[in-house]
């Protein structure tokens, strides 16, 4: 690691960010955040730095007979503040995916298992929810269509925030529930499972879409029970013809929203369909922790009757179910960005 490059890097940044066209630039966000990274980085390695030569003075103190024992304290604490910051400094120097920024869009879908899938489907949202809330993203709800029994058929919605698809682009495959149903008289366990798409939301400039490739329906919204959303022709379908990707919305009471809406969706999955074929030429073993695009993948099982969460591609197991459907995953996600990276070593 050469501190040094990085310096000079940060002041030819630092020098374009102070010019008076800086912000008008396209590149003055990405430029601003490589700044930030860059002050983090060097701010660490100069603390790291300043700890080490402290460090060479308590040890140089540790056998005087009056401040042996105040230095040896010194050595202990100073020892952990490097190990600690060397280690962050360590994840700071991985180079990152540069989609690991873009807001991640999701897609849940109950499965196998009826009304209990579709109330599992309900669950991962929440789950998803608070986790959102207690990492300081922001969570849109972009499409809903909910059972009778309280659960949730489909749930589309948007995370942004810092790093957000990084943090989540693990959860994507199938999640397996096994436990009693509300509605099951005799106690018997049942096994559901709902499926979850994480997708990095694409920008205009990811992927060009021929406008001639796409048929745009407009129609009448419909709510539960064959009740009118309103009174106006503002749901949309958007159809990619040459691959025959869908995506249908009709939340908003705006023809535009809906629109706006729908294209941010089918710009996401083409890009991951775009994607699934670079996939191909992947190491098995990346191929077994980001998935093969398949949809039937099982990637967790929650086992309620004995309170586990188990991931398997990782092979990682842990207790309080609850906790983890109020949003508490860090610790998984944890694991499966340490996984991650050490495939790329």
């Amino acid at each position: 690691m050469d501190i040094s490059k990085l310096k000079d890097e940060l002041t030819e940044i630092e020098t374009f960010l102070a010019s008076p066209d800086a912000f008008s630039s396209s590149d003055f966000a990405t430029k601003a955040k490589r700044a930030s990274l860059l002050r983090e980085i060097i701010e660490l390695d100069t603390k790291i730095s300043t700890a080490k030569s402290n460090l060479e003075e308590a040890e140089a103190l540790a056998t005087d007979p009056e401040l042996g024992e105040i230095a040896k304290e010194d050595i202990k604490s100073l020892k952990a503040v490097i190990e600690e910051d060397s280690a962050k400094l360590e994840e700071l120097l991985i180079p990152r995916d540069p989609e690991d920024d873009k807001p991640a869009i999701f897609e849940i879908r109950a499965g196998a298992g009826g009304d209990e899938a579709s109330l599992f489907a309900g669950e991962l949202y929440r789950m998803y929810q608070k986790y959102a809330e207690s990492h300081g993203l922001k969570l849109e709800l972009m499409s809903a269509n909910e059972n009778e029994a309280g659960g949730m058929k489909e749930v589309i919605f948007k995370i942004s925030g810092d790093n957000a698809y990084g943090q989540l682009k693990f959860e994507g495959g199938v999640h397996r529930v096994q436990r009693v149903p509300v509605t099951e008289s005799q106690g018997r366990i049942h096994t559901s499972t709902a499926t979850v798409a994480v997708l990095p939301e694409a920008d205009e400039h990811d992927l060009e879409i021929n406008p001639e490739d796409l048929r745009i329906d407009i129609y009448r919204s419909g709510g539960h029970g064959g009740q009118g959303v309103n009174t106006t022709d503002s749901a949309v379908r958007i159809t990619h013809l040459p691959t025959g990707i869908m995506v249908a919305m009709q939340d908003e009471r705006s023809q535009q929203q809906n629109r706006v809406k729908a294209m941010a969706i089918l710009r996401s999955r083409l890009l991951e369909r775009q994607k699934e074929e670079e996939m191909k030429n992947a190491s098995e073993a990346r191929k077994s922790l980001i998935g093969t695009g398949d949809r039937s993948e099982k990637i967790r099982t929650y086992n309620f009757p004995q309170d586990r969460v188990t991931d398997h591609r990782i092979h990682y197991s842990r207790s309080n179910i609850p906790a983890v459907m109020d949003g508490e995953i860090d610790d998984i996600i944890h694991e499966l960005v340490k996984h991650e990276r050490s495939l790329a070593e």
